[in-house]
């Protein structure tokens, strides 16, 4: 029995090559945020600048290269001040007692206190230092202690998740990692604690379909998108995300079985050419058995000769549903649900480059790796993937 290996598409090389190069970050830290290893990474850097250059820091000075480190650190201060006064907000208005502010340095602690000390944590909160580790010391009843213990580590799973895990997920979490309680406790002290992840926005018919193009291609899946093994059923769809310089488009390629997105493009452009490349991308980073099944929405780039030929040589078979049914596709309007209302709502892009970026580290950094998927049972989908064993062959 051997497990897949994963594979990685060069444009998802070259992107984590531009992040550690534009933002200077360790490169342990890039790979750690996409769930790579340290050494590839570090193998397509050297490639990248072989091919690309050094990057725009490749001439600085060695003082300047310092000095730009320096204020880089005393940014990253800053930024971890004003995220941990913004959480505390609660505790500084008027009338809030130094007990309730020792509660909250003492609740964060599992989170960041290797990055925050707790000396700085009480200088922002002017209160004394001596005082919480006094107040830490005295005797707390084992339901207290318990509670605060369990709510320190839910804390953490739900900014793990960027904010976006209700109390079953954290549970899964809290599961996983042999924490044993019930979902309703979880569900209580998330309340208790304002923890409130994000909510979906209703959803808009955005299929342009093309009504001069190829013939009508038959629904082979008829919203059966369950699958007992990967490289059987895919799913593709696109959607648009908007900037300040004006709008990007998001090609998709999901594996019904993981539900994992195994090829994505990104473009200005809503041409073939976007739908094509990541259908592409799929093929190289996943196995596609032949006969296996494309299922898409009726949109023109979908209905193209070109795209056709390009699912045809790949031996897979063309599936369609009904224009503006978004249940004939939900698993891939499922998963842009996700995506707008985890990230893409959550911030305002200034620039196509940074939308991006985010999505791309939301995909190979959250939801392929991380993201819980209550359709597999709260696994990630790179778990169920790269966990399913192929049938052993014979020597």
């Amino acid at each position: 029995m051997s497990r897949s290996r994963r594979s990685f598409s060069t444009e998802f090389k070259d992107e984590l090559c531009r992040e550690v190069i534009d933002s200077s970050k360790p490169i342990s830290e890039v790979a750690k945020a996409y769930n790579v290893g340290d050494d590839s990474l570090r193998r397509w850097l050297a490639n990248y600048r072989d091919t690309h250059g050094g990057g725009p820091d490749a001439e600085l000075t060695l003082t300047e290269r310092s000095r730009l480190a320096q204020l880089e650190r005393e940014n990253r201060e800053l930024r971890a001040e004003a995220a941990f006064l913004k959480k505390a907000a609660f505790v500084l208005c008027t009338g809030a007692t130094v007990v309730a502010k020792y509660e909250f340095i003492d609740s964060h602690v599992a989170d960041d206190s290797a990055v925050v000390p707790i000396t700085d944590r009480c200088r922002w909160l002017e209160v004394s230092t001596s005082g919480f580790y006094h107040w830490k010391s005295r005797p707390q009843s084992a339901t207290v202690m318990r509670r605060t213990v369990l709510a320190q580590r839910i804390r953490v799973f739900f900014e793990l998740s960027h904010g976006t895990y209700g109390y079953r997920r954290i549970h899964a979490d809290l599961r996983a990692a042999q924490i044993e309680c019930s979902p309703e406790l979880v569900r209580s002290i998330m309340r208790d604690e304002d923890l409130v992840p994000c909510q979906p926005r209703p959803f808009r018919v955005t299929t342009d379909s093309d009504p001069n193009g190829e013939p009508l291609v038959p629904d082979l899946l008829v919203r059966d998108f369950s699958a007992d093994r990967p490289g059987i059923k895919f799913v593709g769809d696109i959607t648009y995300i908007h900037t300040w310089q004006g709008f990007v488009y998001l090609a998709t390629v999901i594996d019904c079985y993981s539900r994992k997105v195994v090829g994505w493009s990104i473009a200005d452009h809503m041409r073939t050419e976007l739908v094509a490349t990541a259908l592409t991308n799929a093929a190289a980073a996943t196995r596609i058995e032949p006969g296996a099944t494309f299922h898409s929405d009726r949109g023109s780039v979908y209905t193209s000769r070109a795209y056709r030929a390009l699912v045809s040589s790949l031996g897979m078979r063309s599936s369609m549903g009904r224009t503006g049914v978004c249940w004939d596709n939900s698993m891939a309007e499922s998963f842009f649900a996700a995506l707008k209302n985890e990230c893409v709502y959550r911030t305002i892009y200034a620039t196509k480059g940074k939308a991006r970026q985010d999505i791309i580290r939301y995909i190979e950094g959250f939801y392929n790796p991380r993201r819980r998927h209550s359709a597999i049972g709260y696994r990630t989908p790179n778990d169920v993937h790269y966990s399913y064993q192929q049938p052993a062959i014979a020597a």
